[in-house]
């Protein structure tokens, strides 16, 4: 069965001029039961991370700051949004649901999160609209429990996952690939294990050489036992920021690269939704509904 991680909370209302990005959160579930491609059955409302485990990821002192709306000014400018008690709530609840989605993607072969994804925060700083790193979080959940060995983080968000390269930089169990516009956020990069970095304007096509090129060397040489996916649709022609060319089509045609894959080596693999900012909602909504269509057309 599909499962899919989302919490009436990922939707937290946000001050004018700061709700945009969020309503697609609430319209990526409404239209997937309203095109039948799920029941409420697929859905699972997770909880909140304990504080045990977002500690195995992030600093001590950065997260009591977090957790107490105690950054300083200069931070919280860094991270987008006004930080308050509910916008730390919502990240500690999309962290779990990013591991209940592990569990479960353990036991059913995918399952993702309508949320996450938030690579911009690093082990002891936010920044880019992340708090937490909910990938990096579950990753070393599934470390810690000895529920994995060997993890590959795919990152085909437009902007690179550098939060995430940082926490895993000395990580060797964890392998971090991250195929971004190499003009576009962050402008300074960190050090992933694999960064493809993409002219702006690239084609789908050269994009999918890329991507086709790249994942299976990645996997043959590290032999990952778990797979995370990031599959932000900033890289569609239409999004405002992302600067590459891809067709929804295209985008589809990604996903269903990773998901093929991982299927075909019966590799467990969790996918968070990351960026899209198209102006048109309708835009982003309709592909990050691909995401989970592919999902479920290669799974089950």
């Amino acid at each position: 069965m599909l499962k899919i991680a989302y919490a009436n909370i990922y939707q937290h209302p946000l001050p004018e001029g700061h709700r945009f990005p969020m309503v697609k959160y609430e319209l990526i579930p409404k239209q997937l039961l309203h095109q039948g491609i799920i029941t409420p059955n697929n859905l699972f409302e997770p909880g909140l991370c304990e504080e045990y485990i977002i500690t195995l990821t992030h600093n001590y002192d950065y997260w009591q700051a977090l957790k107490n709306c105690a950054l300083d000014a200069s931070h919280i400018r860094r991270i987008g949004f006004p930080l308050t008690p509910e916008l730390v709530k919502r990240e500690i609840c999309i962290a779990q649901g990013t591991i209940d989605c592990a569990l479960y993607a353990k036991q059913f072969g995918v399952a993702l999160n309508v949320a996450g994804g938030t690579h911009h925060a690093f082990t002891n700083k936010g920044e880019g609209f992340c708090l937490l790193n909910d990938l990096a979080i579950a990753a070393n959940y599934l470390l810690h429990h000895q529920l994995s060995k060997r993890i590959l983080i795919i990152d085909l968000d437009v902007h690179q996952g550098n939060g995430t390269a940082e926490i895993f930089e000395h990580n060797p169990a964890v392998f971090t690939f991250s195929m971004h516009g190499k003009n576009n956020y962050p402008f300074f990069k960190e050090k992933s294990d694999l960064d493809i970095e993409l002219p702006d304007g690239i084609s789908g096509a050269d994009y999918l050489l890329l991507l086709k090129t790249h994942l299976p060397q990645i996997i043959n040489a590290h032999n990952p036992d778990f797979i995370f996916y990031l599959s932000g649709v900033d890289v569609l022609q239409t999004d405002k920021y992302g600067k590459l060319n891809l067709t929804l089509a295209e985008c589809k045609n990604r996903d269903e690269v990773i998901f093929e894959t991982c299927k075909n080596l019966k590799i467990p693999v969790v996918t968070a939704m990351g960026g899209g900012y198209s102006p048109k909602v309708a835009d982003i909504v309709n592909a990050h509904c691909n995401t989970f269509i592919a999902a479920n057309e290669t799974f089950f």
